[in-house]
């Protein structure tokens, strides 16, 4: 089970009921977060999220809505008790707008350690979620961000007694460790069956369309992207500016075959999204709005 939660939908700058867009993903005590602009530990607290839990947080890019409220929430988990490490990761250049940013949030309680995209990186493991960066198309270099959560093969009580595994060891072989009695090695693999579908979510913005989303996203369970702008006459807007139409998320939607698209990062201009949903919805009918404290908890396919 993965808990998805919009901390915040907005883009470029907040609104008295519009907090910049961040997104937590929180699975067995364990929390990951998208992006942290100006007041990103105030939305998450409004939306019934603790920040203590974050080993992760992915950030997109070096725009300020997306990375400016980083020392605030660092400041808050070390204020919270939290010790265990945080990793950020996010575009080359990193480490460098991280240091700098915390040059006014000094001794936290806990390391933080950097993480730059490059081949050399191409993925990162909080907990059990499996994130692989991938790069977009916006005015400056931007990563979007696949989180997969996988799942094992059934146990098999029938596969471990064939395999002569002691009863005492079934739990923890099923747990996915390997364990030796009596000098001999048992693994999860001599009790389970094939790996099952696990769980799927991509976080895309901002950016353009481009087929890098397409191809990461494909069969996902939640596809959250960017919805810059709704009416088709804002285009020439979105071109210039590096982002994106309702319309343009649905049809990466559509084209990956998701099975749900929730739009975010909207324009200050753009008061009411719902009203412009059709936009989207005439392309990719599974298309929602997201907004402010939007949460739920997605599991694992039966």
């Amino acid at each position: 089970m993965i808990k998805v939660t919009l901390a915040g939908t907005g883009g470029t700058m907040p609104l008295k009921n519009r907090w910049l867009s961040s997104c937590m993903l929180f699975t067995e005590g364990h929390a990951i977060l998208i992006d942290c602009g100006e007041g990103t530990q105030i939305a998450l607290k409004l939306a019934g999220c603790k920040s203590k839990p974050i080993d992760t947080i992915c950030i997109t890019h070096f725009h300020a809505d997306h990375i400016s409220g980083l020392p605030g929430l660092l400041l808050t988990m070390s204020n919270e008790g939290r010790v265990d490490p945080v990793t950020i990761t996010g575009p080359v250049g990193l480490t460098r707008y991280v240091r700098a940013l915390c040059m006014i949030a000094p001794n936290l309680t806990f390391p933080v350690q950097c993480v730059e995209y490059d081949k050399e990186h191409p993925v990162v493991l909080s907990h059990k979620i499996e994130i692989t960066p991938f790069p977009v198309r916006h005015s400056v270099a931007c990563l979007g961000y696949r989180f997969e959560l996988k799942r094992s093969g059934k146990f098999l009580p029938e596969k471990a007694r064939a395999n002569q595994v002691p009863l005492k060891l079934w739990s923890s072989l099923q747990n996915g460790n390997t364990e030796i009695l009596d000098g001999k090695q048992y693994t999860p693999d001599m009790v389970l069956g094939e790996p099952r579908k696990g769980l799927t979510i991509v976080y895309a913005t901002d950016t353009r369309p481009t087929d890098r989303i397409t191809r990461h996203a494909e069969e996902a369970d939640l596809l959250i992207c960017e919805g810059m702008f709704g009416s088709p006459e804002k285009l020439p807007r979105a071109k210039e500016s590096g982002h994106m139409l309702f319309s343009e998320a649905a049809a990466i939607a559509s084209e990956a075959r998701v099975k749900r698209l929730w739009l975010t990062h909207y324009s200050p201009s753009l008061e009411f999204p719902e009203e412009e949903l059709s936009f989207a919805r005439s392309i990719f009918t599974a298309s929602e709005c997201g907004f402010d404290g939007k949460s739920e908890e997605l599991d694992f396919p039966e």
